[in-house]
């Protein structure tokens, strides 16, 4: 993957699923970045403020039982994101590049 450093934006495709838990989380993280995906969760974020969050009355206060987070992406094999290459998000790419494929594009 030594030509993700110099493209710009880079396809990839999971073409399995890491066994170890915290491997899952770096490519959900990752996954999170792709454009469509913001967008969709800060969608998602507005409904939650509107209608989403429960206020009731403590200690004087009014306090809020937030709402989860709705989970937009998956890892699953196959499942396909973009990314915008920056060296912020090197490290985390090659630690999970023997999950993925990359295409630039």
């Amino acid at each position: 993957m030594s030509n993700t450093a110099s493209a710009n934006t880079v396809h990839y495709t999971i073409t399995a699923v890491p066994p170890e838990a915290r491997r899952k989380q770096t490519l959900l993280r990752l996954m999170r970045m792709n454009p469509g995906v913001q967008g969709a969760l800060n969608r998602l974020k507005r409904e939650r403020l509107r209608s989403g969050n429960r206020r009731c009355a403590r200690a004087g206060r009014i306090w809020l039982a937030r709402e989860e987070c709705t989970r937009v992406v998956f890892v699953e094999k196959g499942a396909q994101f973009t990314l915008r290459m920056t060296p912020q998000i090197a490290a985390d790419v090659k630690s999970v590049e023997k999950y993925l494929q990359a295409k630039a594009g």
